[in-house]
C-alpha cells in the first residue's frame, strides 16, 4: 500500500470514528418497576435498549427497519412500537405483550400511510394514532383496541391533526394545526364526536407538550398565547377556555415539561440560546429551582423514574449523547451509560463558541463558531439547519466536528426564520421576506473575514433540507462569495416543492413560503433553479429516493440543467433513504464525498 493510499485510509477510519461515535436517547420509562428503555443505533439503525446488570448496553427488542417510536401501556406489561421502511417516515404500529420475550404482532398496518400516535387511554386497553388513510392530504384520528386490533375513526378533520393524549377513557385531547406555527387544540369526546376549545376562541398560538394529572381534572400546557416565547400555564378539561399562566423564562422558550407520578413537580427545560437549562417547579407553592452539577449542553426526553429521579438525554459539542439522572431530593446528577465516546476522537473534539454579529438591517443573528486554529486567511465552511423553523443547538455534530479535524472554521449560525428566540424572528423570513434570511447569510461571511480570520475566498456552505434550498439560493442570488456548496435533500424551486410535495405537508408549508396560488411570480424570482446559470461555485448534491418530504425531483432538475450547461455539478442518489439519512454506509459516502470536495475546493490543513 502506498503512502497515499495508507493516509487515504486513515482519513476514511477517522471519519468513521466521528459517525459512529454512538449516542444514547429518547429514554422511555416503563410503568411500574422502575424498568427504562432507550434508543441507540448500535447495531447502524435505531433500536431498543436498556441496561444489563453491569450498566451495559443490551438490546431491549429487535425490529426490521428503524424503530422510530416506543409506547408502554401505562399498567406495564405490553408495549407498541412504531417501525417505518428504508426512510419513508410511513410508521406502522406493532403490539407486544410481553416485556421480557418481546415479539410483534401488526397493531395498525397501511404501509401507504403515516401513523402518528397519541398515547394509551387510562385503562391501558386502547391507542389513539392519526392517519392519512382516507385522503392523502388529510389526517384523521382513530382509536384501535390492542385486545380485539379494531380500529375505528373518532375524529374526520379535512387537514393535519394528531392526538395529543387522553384526558379519561371517555376523551382525548387533540390538536389541529392551522398554520407551520399555530394549533387549536380540543378535548374531543370519542363517543359523541363534541369538542371542547383549550384557550379563547378566535387567538392562534403555539401549544406543545400537555400533561394530564391522572384524574383528568388538571392540565399542564406549554403555549405561547398572548407572548413571544413559550411558557407554562394550566388548565382545567372540563372548562379548558380559560388557561393561567404559572411559569416563564423572560425572552426563552420552556422546551419540555413533565409531571411527577406524585403529581407535586414539574420539571422542565428552558432553551437559552441553544443551551438547556433544567429546572423543577412545584405548582403549590409556586416555587422554582434550577439543577446543578450538569455540563452545558441540550436536554431532551425528560421522564421522571420516581418521584425524585428524573431521566433524560444530555449532549453537547464534544459529548455525543448519553442517558443522565438528576436526584433532586439528593442534589445529584449521574451519567447512566457511557455509550456516547469513542477513545479515537474524545481528544480531538472542539467545543463551541457562541457568536453573533449584525445583519444588513441591524438584527443580531447568532451562530455557533468551531475552530481550533489561530492561522489567519483559514478556509471555512458555514453549515445552516433545516426546518426552517428550527434551530442549530450546542450538540454534538459529527460531521462538523470532523471538518474542523481537516482544518476548516465552522460557522452554524441560527438566521432569521429559525426557532428558540420567539415570534417575531420565526416570521422574519415568512413568504415574501423569504430571501432576508439568505441575506443574513452574505453577511455572516463578511463578519467571518472581518472578525474570524477566515479567506474571502476560502468560504463554503453545506444544508440539509430547507438547509439545501438555503445552500442554492445562497450560491445563486450571492455567487462572489462561495468557492463551494453541498446541498443535501435541499429544494430548488418552492414552487415544484410545493406542487410535488405530499398534500398533507402542502398546506402548512404554505403558511411559511407563502400560498402557491398567490406567491406563484415570487417563487419563480427567487427560484435557485431558475438562477441555476449564475452559478460559478462547484456544487455536490445529495438525495433521497424515497424521500416524502422533497420529492427526489427537486435534485434532478437542478443538476439536469447545471450538466447541459457545463457546470461543476455532481449528483449523488441513495436509493434506499429518504429525508433522513440512517445507514452507514451511505453517511460514508456523504460525508467522504463531502469533505473532500471542500478540500478540493477551499484547501484544508491550516498550521498555526
Amino acid at each position: 500500500m502506498s503512502q497515499q493510499e495508507r493516509s487515504e485510509a486513515a482519513d476514511r477510519e477517522l471519519l468513521q470514528e466521528y459517525l459512529t461515535v454512538k449516542s444514547a436517547y429518547e429514554p422511555k420509562v416503563i410503568p411500574g418497576g422502575g424498568r427504562w428503555t432507550f434508543s441507540a443505533k448500535i447495531t447502524g439503525i435505531p433500536q431498543l435498549w436498556t441496561l444489563g446488570e453491569g450498566g451495559e448496553p443490551v438490546q431491549f427488542a429487535q425490529t426490521d427497519d428503524r424503530t422510530l417510536s416506543v409506547h408502554y401501556a401505562p399498567q406495564g406489561g405490553k408495549f407498541v412500537v412504531g417501525v417505518d421502511n428504508h426512510g419513508n417516515e410511513k410508521q406502522q404500529l406493532y403490539l407486544a405483550r410481553d416485556l421480557d420475550r418481546p415479539s410483534f404482532e401488526p397493531l395498525v398496518h397501511s404501509p401507504e400511510h403515516f401513523h402518528h400516535v397519541g398515547g394509551w387511554s387510562p385503562d391501558g386497553r386502547y391507542l389513539s394514532y392519526s392517519s392519512n388513510r382516507r385522503h392523502p392530504g388529510f389526517f384523521d384520528i382513530f382509536v384501535v383496541d390492542t385486545d380485539s386490533g379494531e380500529s375505528r375513526s373518532v375524529l374526520e378533520y379535512d387537514g393535519n391533526c394528531a392526538p395529543l393524549g387522553w384526558v379519561d377513557e371517555n376523551s382525548l385531547l387533540v390538536s389541529i394545526r392551522e398554520t407551520n406555527l399555530d394549533s387549536t387544540v380540543y378535548r374531543l369526546d370519542i363517543h359523541t364526536g363534541a369538542r371542547l376549545r383549550v384557550g379563547p376562541e378566535g387567538v392562534l398560538a403555539r401549544y406543545e407538550t400537555i400533561k394530564v394529572n391522572k384524574n383528568g381534572t388538571l392540565a399542564y400546557a406549554l403555549t405561547d398565547l398572548g407572548e413571544e416565547n413559550l411558557y407554562v400555564a394550566s388548565f382545567s378539561p372540563e372548562s379548558p377556555h380559560k388557561l393561567t399562566k404559572l411559569l416563564q423564562a423572560e425572552g426563552w422558550d420552556i422546551e419540555e415539561i413533565a409531571l411527577s407520578p406524585d403529581e407535586r413537580t414539574l420539571a422542565f427545560t428552558v432553551n437559552e440560546g441553544g443551551f438547556s437549562r433544567l429546572g423543577f417547579f412545584d405548582p403549590a407553592s409556586d416555587r422554582e429551582e434550577r439543577a446543578a452539577g450538569l455540563p452545558g449542553g441540550v436536554i431532551e426526553s425528560i421522564a421522571w423514574l420516581s418521584d425524585d429521579v428524573l431521566l433524560f438525554s444530555l449532549k453537547s459539542p464534544v459529548l455525543p449523547g448519553d442517558i443522565w439522572s438528576c436526584d433532586r431530593s439528593a442534589q445529584k446528577a449521574e451519567r447512566l451509560t457511557r455509550i456516547g465516546h469513542s477513545d479515537a476522537i474524545a481528544d480531538r473534539l472542539v467545543d463551541a463558541e457562541l457568536c453573533a454579529f449584525k445583519s444588513f438591517d441591524g438584527l443580531e443573528v447568532p451562530y455557533f463558531f468551531y475552530n481550533r486554529s489561530a492561522a489567519e486567511d483559514k478556509p471555512a465552511v458555514v453549515y445552516v439547519h433545516g426546518g426552517p423553523e428550527s434551530q442549530i443547538k450546542a450538540e454534538y455534530h459529527p460531521v462538523l466536528q470532523y471538518l474542523v479535524d481537516r482544518g476548516f472554521a465552522v460557522a452554524a449560525p441560527n438566521v432569521r426564520g429559525s426557532s428558540g428566540y420567539g415570534r417575531t424572528y420565526i416570521q422574519l423570513d415568512d413568504a415574501d421576506k423569504r430571501m432576508d434570511s439568505v441575506r443574513d447569510l452574505a453577511e455572516l461571511t463578511r463578519d467571518l473575514t472581518a472578525n474570524r480570520g477566515v479567506h474571502p475566498g476560502r468560504i463554503g456552505v453545506i444544508g440539509r433540507s430547507y438547509g439545501g434550498f438555503m445552500v442554492l439560493a445562497a450560491v445563486t442570488h450571492y455567487p462572489d462569495l462561495w468557492a463551494a456548496g453541498v446541498d443535501i435533500v435541499g429544494i430548488s424551486n418552492l414552487k415544484t416543492l410545493l406542487a410535488n410535495t405530499g398534500e398533507w405537508r402542502r398546506r402548512l408549508r404554505e403558511c411559511e413560503y407563502g400560498a402557491l396560488d398567490v406567491y406563484s411570480d415570487f417563487f419563480d424570482e427567487i427560484a435557485p433553479l431558475h438562477h441555476a446559470e449564475k452559478i460559478t461555485a462547484p456544487l455536490l448534491v445529495f438525495h433521497g429516493r424515497n424521500d416524502t418530504r422533497v420529492p427526489v425531483s427537486e435534485a434532478e432538475q437542478l443538476v439536469d440543467g447545471m450538466e447541459k450547461r457545463g457546470q461543476t455539478v455532481e449528483l449523488v442518489i441513495f436509493e434506499d433513504e429518504g429525508h433522513q439519512t440512517e445507514r452507514l454506509e451511505n453517511h460514508m459516502t456523504m460525508h467522504g464525498k463531502s469533505v473532500e470536495f471542500f478540500e478540493r475546493y477551499l484547501g484544508g490543513d491550516v498550521v498555526e
